[in-house]
């Protein structure tokens, strides 16, 4: 079964490399992507995570846009709450303007950080409950139909970016379902919610000017390898950067990213295991055969107009590798 394949890039800052290691090589995986067919890369918004080089969202998103030609690109997404409605408007308007028909924004509602990075960024702890609200008006900056009185989005206005609900509970699906806008659910790391979720939005949808019927994009994580013991292997090694990270989040001077393999494998014995197998429900594991049928079947469970993908691989290398096996073996599926 066939159905357009994106690509979530976190941006990851692998052991021993810099941010500017990572974007080079979020370069090189969107490059790759636009030359394979993938329809989209997105680029997700987290603060103080030290594997994690995607904080500026619009600035990273502005930088691979000039090294590629017609690949969609966009957040997947935005931490709406951390940000005013027209500062963002003002972004992606300006991104829009560079890359004409190229620029997604997806918006959730997370902070995207801990308590004490939501003061960092001035962020107030009850922002979270005028999300809907800051939709509504930031629809309206990028329609050009601003809600603000006397107050345009420069650049923004008119530039119809289009809008995408990020979510991982029942509220972003009735927000999308309400507002008509397609849906992005976060299966590679919350699966729970997921089927639930679908359904509510797909039974709520209402037409908008955006969207006409409901568009449900579904997270997967991918271990594509030449051999499954090699992509067993790289699943090892994810599960412990997941249990380290886990390990080390709250925590000063914990040491965490400092951890053997044998220590993060105690960490997952001793019961970070099973919050780190439950994040990674949704993930393909194996040969290109192994994991088009996986997808295949996940695209008939879920119904998913849409899958986007996370690369799991701790090496570029790997991610690249994985993108291109990915891609050849959906390719060879009969649509």
């Amino acid at each position: 079964m066939r159905v357009p394949l994106s690509i979530l890039d976190l941006a990851p800052i692998a052991r021993g490399q810099s941010a500017t290691d990572s974007f080079a090589n979020s370069v090189a995986l969107a490059q790759l992507a636009e030359e394979l067919g993938y329809l989209r890369v997105w680029y997700a918004e987290h603060h103080n995570m030290a594997s994690i080089a995607s904080s500026a969202t619009s600035v990273l998103i502005a930088h691979v846009g000039a090294q590629t030609r017609t690949i969609r690109l966009g957040a997947g997404g935005v931490m709406l709450p951390n940000h005013s409605p027209l500062l963002i408007a003002e972004q992606f308007g300006t991104l829009a303007a560079m890359y004409p028909g190229r620029i997604d924004l997806g918006l959730g509602r997370a902070p995207g950080s801990d308590q004490n990075t939501m003061y960092a960024l001035r962020r107030d702890p009850s922002s979270a409950d005028t999300f809907p609200q800051d939709v509504v008006e930031l629809q309206g900056y990028l329609d050009g139909n601003t809600r603000v009185p006397g107050v345009d989005a420069v650049p923004g206005k008119g530039s119809h970016v289009p809008l995408y609900i990020l979510g991982s509970s029942l509220f972003g699906a009735k927000l999308a379902a309400m507002l008509g806008l397609p849906y992005a659910f976060a299966s590679h790391f919350a699966p729970a919610a997921l089927e639930e979720a679908l359904a509510v939005y797909r039974r709520e949808f209402q037409p908008s000017r955006q969207l006409e019927r409901p568009y449900a994009i579904a997270g997967v994580n991918v271990i594509a390898a030449d051999t499954q013991s090699a992509a067993r292997q790289q699943l090892e090694g994810i599960r412990r950067a997941r249990a380290i990270s886990l390990y080390g989040r709250g925590r000063r001077d914990t040491g965490s990213e400092n951890l053997t393999d044998e220590q993060a494998d105690q960490l997952l014995a001793a019961g970070i295991g099973a919050h780190v197998d439950q994040m990674l429900t949704y993930t393909a594991v194996g040969t290109p055969a192994q994991v088009s049928d996986y997808l295949d079947g996940f695209i008939r469970h879920t119904g998913a107009d849409e899958v986007i993908v996370a690369h799991q691989a701790s090496a570029i290398e790997g991610r690249l590798r994985s993108v291109t096996l990915l891609a050849e073996a959906m390719q060879a599926v009969p649509a």
